[in-house]
């Protein structure tokens, strides 16, 4: 890539904002936020609504990239979230956030999978946590799209690498019930998947995208298969 055509993709505003401190959202690891404008979902539960919907961003890759600068040896990791950040173009940015030295974790919907597969070629990741939205035939309801085969082929290729990863599902009771899990953990056991299975429990922040309340409907945790181990957070 030329200097030129370096500069001019390092300059494209596609980040919506920058958290720059959290020892929660990679284990183990003092990191930022990188928060990417966009989505090619629309779930119900998502209180990320400004981000999923925003058509700009705020900040460059180039601006965070100074920001990063000021933050060698304090950090030790960055996380790209979203919105989808593999709906945007990551391969140069990831590049140069691995030269100044930081690890990098991935949250992702897993939809983009010729994205997420450079990133793991090139080894330019260190840690995905992937959404498992739904059940297959709950998928379309869920996230208002028809992208379930995608995320199969990205949970397939995670599975197959020496990657460290982590699947999770967002629960709403009212949306996913006992049921609708289990066959999730089902599907998980089928493919080979031998670790914990994190259930982030709906939080009513009073703004998401299909402006749901708290849950109706009590959700049984009794009910759930104990073949995997399930951490609720």
């Amino acid at each position: 890539m030329s200097i030129n055509s370096e500069n001019n993709s390092l300059s494209a505003k596609v980040i919506y904002d920058l958290t720059s401190f959290t020892h929660l959202d990679y284990p183990n690891h003092l990191a930022c936020i990188v928060w990417f404008s966009g989505c090619n979902m629309r779930c119900d539960y998502c209180y990320n609504k400004d981000i999923v919907f925003a058509k700009d961003g705020k900040h460059s890759y180039r601006n965070i990239l100074d920001f990063l600068k000021t933050r060698v040896n304090l950090l030790e990791a960055v996380v790209l979230s979203g919105g989808e950040a593999t709906s945007h173009e990551l391969r140069l940015f990831c590049q140069k956030i691995k030269e100044l030295g930081f690890k990098i974790k991935l949250d992702t919907n897993g939809t983009n999978f010729l994205h997420v597969k450079e990133l793991i070629d090139l080894n330019l990741l260190d840690y995905v946590a992937l959404d498992y939205k739904a059940p297959k035939d709950k998928f379309t309801q869920i996230t208002h799209s028809n992208k379930f085969d995608e995320f199969s082929k990205t949970l397939d290729l995670l599975l197959s690498s020496s990657l460290e990863f982590e699947v999770r599902t967002t629960l709403h009771s009212d949306l996913l019930n006992e049921n609708d899990i289990n066959e999730i953990i089902i599907d998980l056991l089928k493919r080979g998947y031998k670790e914990p299975y994190y259930l982030q429990e709906f939080r009513d922040t009073g703004s998401n995208i299909a402006n749901l309340q708290a849950p109706k409907n009590r959700f049984d945790k009794s009910l759930l298969l104990n073949d995997i181990e399930i951490i609720f957070r």
